[in-house]
């Protein structure tokens, strides 16, 4: 039986993704919403190197999972996900990158345009 998130907040997002992918017909949110709900430890965890290595200046990105600190990050880019790392939010900061949440990413940009998954 699938009980979903335990994580209060996790299901609170999730709850709201849902209801935007409804109410827009987004299949973007709806499947962001299906990865923030699998285990734990089948969520997505994604290195600044890898992150580094597949963007292009400029873009928006988002993790449905955590981003780890490993690697450095060279470029301006936007990532959004559920949960980063302490060491990941400052090499994001030094290199005038943004680091934010789903839920600011989702007031943002409620269609979801121009934002790839990465992960």
């Amino acid at each position: 039986m699938r009980t979903g998130p335990t994580n209060d907040q996790l299901r609170e997002l999730v709850s709201e993704l849902k209801r935007v992918c409804y109410s827009s017909n987004s299949a973007f949110w709806r499947r962001i919403a299906s990865d923030l709900e699998r285990p734990s430890r089948n969520r997505r965890s994604v290195n600044l190197s890898r992150i580094n290595r597949y963007t292009e200046e400029g873009e928006t990105i988002i993790v449905p999972g955590k981003v780890l600190s490993s690697g450095m990050l060279d470029k301006k880019i936007t990532i959004a996900a559920w949960q980063f790392s302490r060491q990941a939010v400052e090499k994001i900061g030094r290199c005038n990158s943004r680091a934010i949440s789903i839920h600011e990413l989702l007031k943002s940009n409620p269609e979801g345009k121009d934002v790839r998954i990465i992960g």
